[in-house]
């Protein structure tokens, strides 16, 4: 039976929902949502003022280990770049690099990689600097160096997140299953998006330039020289073994979600602490404070706006909900308000593969409008543990669904405000970029949404 409280939530997310589509900020509602959440079903205004920040304290309980992931590996990042070890890293990809198709690619992979090990937002500076002159010079424009870098970088690796795991521990924590069953049920789904997506961007791109509709401005200079050191190619060597034994590591041990991110974790703060020592010697005291301090401040300043939208969502959970206000203000038969709410439309509403599916897509790529990417994965994933309880389908692969339509427009690839820092990087138009990026993502949702009605 619904109450007051299931309805006050399902308003809220409609005027969540509906703030995203006018392309502004969701945090105020959220917040107001908790609060009147807490005060209907309390009756007490001091209680209700203090169940925000309660729910504050939830939601970062769940987050707290990938934010902590996310700061260490930007903090490694940082010396990397300091030093052009990041520059090293990358020179075997240069080499290959021949024709427009050759750049496109091998720029799209080297983000691909490096967003997997670092994040998309650190290595979008570095993948940019490095390979647009490269690119220009073998007839690849500006504005496609800026589409591989966010297909690959924003939508591939940042839906995946296969190595860092930060989306899918979100998305499997409000889905109620587990990293790795998200990881392998939708492995299928990655692949299709990615495959659609980014053969039809490269598709119309190439035929827009052969057709004479994009102007090709090849850039004859030659790329700058990097001088590296002794302690700067020991570094790079270093960090290439590291992770490559991590990924070993992985499959050896069979390590997975909260294992396997501790695994990488922990190699990325001794790594940080080694490069540090061998490039600054008795400076690596300082050094090492100011980067953890500077991927911290990194890591803050993305999750900090997701919190308060994490925070509401995870209101709809049976335990989030229980630690937050109190485990009495539902019926006893409750079981948490987005299973409840399920439960009901699923009498009312024909529950079958295709409606999940649609509205699980819709919804993913609805809550990607705020260019966040991240802050609708967790209604993505409560979603689908409410639909797979109505429909009988697998919840890892509906949320596995949800996570890549939210990722893929929010993330960086869609919405002009998500892809400031590419089109910056490559100079050019955000609103072009996007609108390079539309209908390739588009088609690529459609495709996968029909394939996710097969699988889930």
């Amino acid at each position: 039976m619904l109450t007051g409280v299931h309805y006050i939530y399902m308003l809220f997310i409609l005027i969540v929902l509906l703030t995203m589509s006018l392309k502004r900020d969701t945090l105020i509602p959220c917040i107001i949502g908790i609060f009147c959440i807490a005060l209907y079903a309390s009756s007490d205004i001091v209680f209700s003022v203090g169940t925000v920040f309660k729910s504050f304290v939830v939601a970062t309980k769940e987050l707290l280990g990938i934010i902590l992931i996310i700061s260490i590996i930007v903090s490694l990042s940082k010396v990397l770049e300091e030093i052009k070890a990041t520059h090293l890293l990358v020179t075997p990809f240069v080499k290959v690099i021949k024709n427009r198709t050759s750049a496109f690619f091998s720029a799209g992979i080297v983000m691909l990689i490096l967003s997997w090990f670092f994040w998309p937002s650190p290595a979008t500076a570095l993948v940019g600097a490095i390979f647009l002159p490269i690119a220009l010079e073998a007839g690849l424009p500006a504005i496609g160096v800026a589409m591989a870098i966010n297909l690959f970088g924003h939508g591939l690796a940042l839906s995946t997140d296969f190595v860092i795991q930060g989306a899918p521990t979100i998305t499997a924590s409000a889905a109620g299953v587990g990293v790795s069953e998200i990881i392998k049920d939708g492995m299928i789904l990655y692949w299709t998006m990615a495959i659609v997506s980014i053969s039809i961007a490269y598709f119309m791109l190439n035929r827009d330039i052969k057709k004479g509709k994009i102007e090709v401005k090849q850039n004859t200079n030659e790329h700058e020289d990097v001088v590296y050191t002794k302690e700067t190619k020991i570094s790079a060597v270093l960090v290439a073994i590291g992770f490559i034994l991590d990924v070993i590591c992985m499959f050896v041990f069979d390590l997975k979600g909260g294992d396997a991110t501790a695994l990488v974790g922990g190699t990325a703060v001794l790594l940080l602490v080694i490069v540090t020592f061998i490039n600054y010697k008795n400076k690596s005291l300082e050094k090492v404070t100011e980067y953890i301090q500077g991927g911290f401040g990194f890591g803050i300043d993305i999750f900090g706006p997701i919190i308060p939208i994490a925070a509401f969502f995870y209101l709809g959970q049976m335990g989030a909900f229980t630690e937050a206000i109190g485990a009495n203000f539902l019926p006893a038969s409750s079981q948490g308000i987005l299973s409840d709410i399920g439960i009901a439309l699923s009498n009312s509403v024909p529950m079958n593969k295709v409606m999940v599916c649609s509205i699980e897509s819709s919804v993913g790529a609805i809550t990607g409008l705020d260019g966040s990417g991240f802050s609708g994965i967790s209604l993505a994933g409560s979603l689908a543990k409410v639909f797979a309880q109505a429909a009988s389908v697998k919840a890892s692969s509906l949320a596995a669904l949800g996570q890549i339509t939210a990722i893929w427009v929010g993330g960086g690839t869609v919405v002009p405000w998500g892809l400031i820092p590419a089109a910056a990087i490559c100079g050019v138009s955000p609103i072009e970029l996007a609108r390079r990026n539309f209908v390739p993502v588009m088609i690529g949702i459609v495709v996968t949404t029909i394939v996710a009605m097969f699988v889930v």
